[in-house]
């Protein structure tokens, strides 16, 4: 027995179970990276370090998550999977030990008017069901307060089998829906500027309308010459009252055009249909430019803005309706259904407490749940995103992370830091890509990529520990400990951009005066009124240019070239040494590949299956025509043009026969920017986050104006790559622009010639200028939670 209890006592031999604790990745490929081989350990916080472009996003998105989220759909059947987006398996040797990937990414939600902070987070959902239950008057079910379903009725007979028999009854039915009948849930209406749509003094067939798309040469000619309704040829002024309606406003009507059956419709629900349905911003630039012109949105005067029925908001529970109730600060809605104690719904009031809850504690309680989420920054939909995995039971799965701490004060980090720890905890695998100091601090263990960006990146530089980290060398080692000083002196304004009266969103009538001339920083804890007073007073007036963080919208055709417009210059350059037409030299155009069409790559689709990307025979990936590539400009031909990085353009196209001034202008911007490493003809849809936005500044530096506005330029920016931007704002500011800063970096803070505080809290505790003054008057002060972390940032 003796013998038994001791052999008991001793530690048993590990269950074979327990032995895959490692996530092993052994030649990974996509996009830059070079063979990369890594094992991370699960249940641990790992953090994906390394300069923008090094290849962080490809390791952890393109290759753990993207195999992760491809065997999960693989799991359901060949029928479901067709209903799937279909994931291409990643280009990498070996992967083992995955286990379930939940991905929170920085992508911005949907930009549907209908969609907001509420039904993006189902607190939407909890509330209507909570208002059908105890509202008073009782209007019906929960669909009775949802601004996406409309009240409907009908009436009518229908045959019914009985007895062997078919019989036929009267029937009725009714739902009752929440929308808004005036504005159809959106809770804008909108009124179209006739004058805007066609010139009346021309005919259809003179071109008339000045809708984009809208031209006679095609279809609609032919729809506008056969249906009979106008004649084409009579200018517009000169149709009948009846002829106007026909062409402005007419229901759908079938007609026959050419022996082709057809459906003519009126412009005005045609535009309403096909541009005004969606959100302005994903709009195409000169489509949106037009719906800009052309179309006044404004409130809903039935609803006020509610999206919802007079009915749907007649019903209350102590005096609130659920308009009111999505209209509160979350923080608010939180203490308020924390009131509530009805034992009949105990279950339900339990869930809702604890999503608003989440709200608070990630830091959000300053939204509103009917707030638009396409409005979020892709910081607040990040963490918008993360609420549902919070209380979530699940463990032993892999979150992942793109930049948590995005848009995030100094003060709030700690916060998003725990709620990282707080996850790993509960046994989960936690991956995040990040550059902050503060975040990289409490990792388990820290992948380092690099050593550079693009080309010269694509390698694990270091695997270990944070102290490993620092000693070990690299880019990201050596300047992780970096801190930026005060300046010793600030420049003199040259004069004021007044701000008066602010009033967007939770200002509380701010009035003031930002310097010109100069570098500003405005700053302050995330919703405390920054972006609100900037873009709300600021970024609409002449001369100022504002870069925003709004995504680059392109297809996989789209690259640096075409997207900054320096292949313009360049055909021409090639056109003009060889005597021939400039469109010879756009894979869009008159020069593309006849059996790839200019795309390099033929697509074979494999219905549910991952659709199989091969490299064009005819072009061998080149995406011109054979006889295109025969001529040349500076010994190059436009295939080996687009395959240069920045900097070697820029040299090429800087003297001797190449010599293109406009070309070498935009990418001497390029360069500027830090993006020396890009290829010309790299994929917009292959760039990171950080890259897209010095895209778009670089593009942006072209804009005739006197004052920039960034929103956050050091999203994803390496320690590394800040001085850099530090350098850039300068170079901006010594040419004699006026640069207005939004930013939360306290290096950008410790550069700035002045700085405007804004809070002293998020949302209705915010929306106040709390400090003024320069950065050395504010560490002085210490006055407020920037002036603290700024002083302790600067060691003062």
């Amino acid at each position: 027995m003796s013998m038994a209890t001791r052999t008991h006592k001793q530690s048993p031999a590990p269950h074979v179970a327990d032995s895959h604790d490692l996530i092993r990745v052994h030649g990974a490929r996509e996009n830059n990276l070079k063979d990369v081989s890594v094992e991370l350990p699960k249940r641990r916080l790992t953090v994906f370090t390394g300069v923008s472009g090094s290849g962080k996003s490809s390791l952890v998105f393109a290759t753990i998550a993207a195999e992760s989220q491809r065997l999960i759909n693989e799991t359901y059947s060949a029928f479901v999977q067709g209903f799937m987006p279909t994931l291409a398996r990643p280009d990498v040797d070996v992967m083992d030990g995955l286990t379930t990937a939940i991905i929170v990414d920085q992508e911005r939600m949907g930009a549907d008017p209908r969609s907001t902070v509420g039904t993006a987070t189902d607190a939407n959902a909890m509330l209507r069901i909570l208002f059908s239950r105890l509202g008073k008057p009782h209007i019906g079910s929960p669909q009775a307060f949802s601004f996406n379903v409309a009240s409907i009725s009908g009436a009518g007979a229908v045959s019914v089998e009985r007895a062997g028999r078919t019989v036929k009854e009267r029937r009725s039915f009714s739902i009752t829906g929440g929308m808004c009948p005036r504005c159809e849930g959106r809770g804008q209406v909108n009124d179209i500027d006739l004058s805007q749509l066609y010139d009346d003094s021309k005919s259809l067939n003179e071109g008339a309308l000045t809708i984009p798309g809208y031209s006679v040469d095609g279809w609609y000619g032919r729809i506008f010459a056969g249906c009979g309704f106008f004649d084409p040829d009579k200018p517009i002024r000169k149709f009948t009252k009846k002829q106007l309606h026909d062409l402005l406003h007419r229901e759908p009507t079938k007609i026959k055009v050419d022996g082709v059956n057809l459906t003519y419709e009126g412009l005005i629900p045609k535009i309403q249909k096909s541009m005004l349905a969606k959100d302005v911003d994903s709009l195409q630039p000169h489509v949106r430019a037009f719906v800009e012109r052309a179309v006044t949105f404004t409130i809903c005067p039935e609803c006020d803005g509610t999206r919802l029925s007079q009915e749907a908001r007649s019903s209350k529970i102590d005096g609130i309706d659920i308009a009111d109730a999505c209209a509160m600060q979350i923080s608010d809605l939180a203490e308020w259904v924390k009131g509530l104690d009805e034992p009949s719904v105990a279950p339900l009031l339990a869930a809702l407490r604890h999503t608003l809850d989440s709200f608070v504690e990630i830091g959000l309680g300053y939204l509103s749940l009917d707030r638009r989420s396409g409005t979020l920054s892709g910081g607040e939909a990040q963490r918008t995103k993360m609420i549902r995995h919070l209380g979530s039971s699940l463990t032993d799965v892999t979150y992942v992370f793109d930049e948590p701490t995005i848009g995030l004060h100094p003060h709030d980090i700690q916060r998003m830091n725990n709620l990282l720890l707080q996850l790993r905890d509960k046994g989960n695998t936690v991956l995040v890509v990040e550059h902050k100091p503060e975040a990289i601090a409490i990792a388990d263990h820290v992948v380092d990529l690099g050593p550079g960006a693009g080309a010269g990146g694509g390698e694990v530089v270091f695997e270990g520990t944070v102290e490993g980290l620092r000693a070990s060398g690299t880019v990201t080692g050596r300047h992780l400990d970096d801190r930026a000083a005060l300046k010793p002196s600030v420049r003199t304004p040259s004069g004021a951009l007044k701000v008066r009266g602010a009033s967007t969103h939770n200002l509380r009538d701010v009035d003031v005066d930002i310097p010109l001339g100069v570098l500003v920083v405005v700053t302050g804890v995330a919703g405390s009124g920054k972006s609100s007073l900037i873009h709300g007073s600021v970024s609409g007036r002449d001369g100022v240019v504002p870069v925003d963080q709004s995504a680059i919208r392109g297809s996989r055709r789209s690259n640096p070239a075409t997207y900054t417009g320096l292949l313009d210059p360049i055909r021409k350059a090639f056109a003009k040494v060889n005597g021939v037409k400039p469109a010879l030299f756009s894979p869009n155009s008159e020069g593309a590949c006849p059996t790839c069409n200019g795309a390099g790559v033929t697509y074979v689709d494999l219905a549910m299956m991952a659709g199989v990307a091969i490299t064009c025979e005819e072009c061998e990936g080149k995406r011109f025509q054979a006889s295109v590539l025969e001529y040349h400009l500076g010994g190059r031909d436009i295939s080996e043009v687009l395959a240069m990085s920045v900097t070697e353009a820029e040299e090429f196209f800087r003297a001797g026969e190449a010599r293109t001034p406009a070309a070498h202008a935009i990418l001497a911007r390029l360069a500027d920017v830090g993006l020396g490493y890009l290829s010309l003809g790299q994929p917009l849809t292959t760039l990171s986050g950080g890259e897209r936005q010095r895209l778009k500044l670089a593009t942006q530096m072209a804009a005739d104006g006197g004052v920039y506005v960034l929103d956050e330029p050091t999203t994803g920016l390496h320690l590394a790559d800040v001085e850099q931007l530090l350098g850039l704002l300068d170079r901006l500011v010594d040419s004699g622009k006026s640069v207005i800063v939004i930013e939360h970096h306290q290096a950008v803070m410790a550069h700035a010639d002045w700085i405007i505080d804004m809070g002293p809290a998020a949302g209705h505790d915010g929306g106040r200028v709390v400090f003024e003054g320069t950065p050395a008057a504010l560490v002085a002060a210490r006055s407020t939670l920037t002036g603290e972390h700024l002083a302790a940032y600067v060691g003062a």
